[in-house]
Formats: structure tokens, C-alpha cells, sequence
């Protein structure tokens, strides 16, 4: 989630796999933007992907936002990198992960409350 309020998805793997569930699952129209390594040619942690999905949202990145992921190095490290401050979804498969996240939840429904009470 940016600054904004925009919601943009970034996500690594192949172009066909990702596209299919965000389509499957009705998120192409519930997010403002998207942004899929199989299709950009880069992947995260690289800031380049967080890069695209906050101009397709028509925000700058360096305006601040956040990334809500599952991996310690793909999501919350390079959440870190392009700027933007982290929640970490932990389900218990990374111990002795080396980034630390601003927040630490066990289900996407906590990271929605931390990203609502941000914003209020």
C-alpha cells in the first residue's frame, strides 16, 4: 500500500502462474496496479519491481508506503530497499531470517489492521 492509499500488487514467478490467480482470485479489480517479475524481466528483491507497480499507481516511491510479504529477503528486504516500511506475514518457515520488518503478523488480516490504523 502506498502513501496514497493505492494497493499494488509485486510479485515474483512465472507470467502465466501470477497473472492467472490475480485474475482467478478478482484482485485485478480490487488493486490499483501490478507489477510481475515473468513479465517486467526483474525480480525482487531488486527495487525495480516496486518501482513499476508504484508509477502504474501513479505515485512516486519515494513518497513512502508499505509491503506486505511473506519472504525475509524477496519482500522485506526489498521493501526496505525501495523505502517503503514492512510487515512480515511469518508462517513459521524462515527462522533466523537477517532483515528486520516494522511489524511482525502471523495472518494477512493482521497486516490489514496495522495498514488501517497507519492511515487513520
Amino acid at each position: 500500500m502506498l502513501r496514497d492509499g493505492s494497493v499494488g500488487i509485486v510479485t515474483n514467478g512465472t507470467a502465466d502462474n501470477q497473472l492467472g490467480k490475480i485474475q482467478r482470485t478478482g484482485l485485478t479489480h480490487a488493486v490499483d496496479a501490478y507489477a510481475l517479475s515473468g513479465i517486467e524481466g526483474i525480480r525482487k528483491p531488486g527495487t525495480g519491481l516496486f518501482e513499476i507497480a508504484a508509477r502504474r499507481c501513479g505515485v512516486n516511491l519515494p513518497d513512502g508506503g508499505w509491503m506486505v510479504g511473506d519472504h525475509p529477503v524477496a519482500d522485506i528486504g526489498g521493501g526496505q530497499t525501495a523505502g517503503l516500511r514492512t510487515v512480515w506475514v511469518d508462517r513459521g518457515a524462515w527462522p533466523g531470517h537477517e532483515h528486520s520488518p516494522d511489524y511482525v503478523v502471523t495472518d494477512v488480516i493482521q497486516a490489514m489492521d496495522i495498514l488501517r490504523d497507519a492511515n487513520e
